[in-house]
């Protein structure tokens, strides 16, 4: 079988964090036999719009380059069309419609903000979504979205994760690590007003960077693994979350997650066994759990420990790799009904 993988985010050198959980996915299906082609922004024009803080961040800083969306979007479906594949594997709803406008079997994978856009134009989705073979979600949650959307039938694969062959030493003083976007949705400016007083270590960038001035901006993975190693604890406070592959990695880590009750983070983290769940926009709660977990070793060690043997359990590279074959499998079996 030949997949070409449709996105409009890749690694473009071995310590990109762009795209890097579509990499790591792809690199798994490859150890499968199956011959993967990736058509990304380095495969078609992207007029400088695709890295940096994303495609829909970029056109909220500088939304004079939206009349370049069009003529970005035919170039990526001119990328798409010149590929020789059994099936597209789109992830994002944009790339769907790419992949739509190929005319070529395909499955999408809806990973989160794509679908708060798509809320905007039901319409366009709908289409996106009942062409293709297979709608894969990232979670749960998400799962219900698409098929809110017009998507008939959803399969839930989520990311991977690998585990650390050991759970490294705590820091000491003791440090509350949070790794990903500097964005609103992501709760950040609720985690720094919980967190004063706290040797709080931020590994991210984004457009809220100016207000969180402890912020190392974005961490090749090396280097985040050995934030995660010696961590005490990873704090997620999401307002939205289509996943959460910093949880899970904070997880496969044996560190215990203080989690907001949203999105994908409630597929990751069961609340009192493998980490804490408190609500979102709360920086008092946020506190609240914050001291609990610093004040008590052994409720750490007990959390990480639980957090660490379910990433092994549920969320395997193996067996998020045999989901995503299966989806394939499925698909194109669908192409002489």
């Amino acid at each position: 079988m030949r997949v070409a993988v449709l996105t409009t985010s890749y690694p473009r050198f071995p310590a990109d964090v762009a795209g890097r959980f579509v990499a790591d996915a792809v690199q798994h299906v490859r150890a499968r036999g199956v011959e993967v082609e990736v058509v990304g922004p380095e495969q078609f024009r992207h007029f400088g719009i695709a890295y940096g803080h994303g495609i829909v961040a970029n056109l909220r800083r500088r939304p004079w380059l939206t009349f370049l969306v069009p003529a970005l979007l035919a170039s990526f479906v001119r990328a798409a069309r010149r590929v020789e594949a059994d099936l597209l594997h789109a992830h994002w709803l944009s790339a769907g419609w790419v992949a739509a406008k190929t005319g070529k079997p395909y499955v999408v994978q809806v990973w989160g903000t794509d679908v708060e856009l798509a809320r905007r134009a039901p319409w366009l989705a709908d289409r996106v979504l009942r062409g293709a073979r297979s709608v894969i979600a990232a979670s749960t949650e998400l799962a219900s979205a698409a098929q809110e959307l017009g998507a008939s039938e959803v399969r839930v694969i989520p990311s991977g994760v690998d585990l650390p062959d050991e759970v490294g030493q705590e820091a000491v003083p003791p440090e509350v690590l949070f790794a990903g976007r500097l964005s609103a949705e992501k709760g950040v400016l609720e985690l720094v007003e919980a967190a004063r007083g706290l040797n709080l270590v931020v590994a991210g960038d984004g457009p809220l960077r100016r207000e969180v001035p402890q912020a190392r901006g974005f961490v090749p993975h090396g280097e985040l693994d050995a934030l995660y190693r010696r961590a005490a604890v990873v704090a997620c406070p999401s307002r939205r979350e289509g996943f959460g592959v910093a949880c899970l990695e904070a997880m496969a880590h044996g560190r215990p997650v203080v989690a907001t009750d949203v999105g994908g983070l409630r597929d990751l983290v069961v609340d009192q066994q493998t980490g804490l769940v408190i609500r979102p926009r709360d920086p008092l709660a946020l506190r609240a759990a914050l001291d609990r977990l610093l004040a008590d070793r052994e409720l750490r060690r007990r959390l990480g420990a639980a957090g660490r043997e379910r990433a092994r359990r549920d969320f395997s590279w193996q067996g998020v790799t045999d989901a995503t074959l299966d989806a394939y499998a499925g698909a194109v079996g669908t192409m002489g009904r």
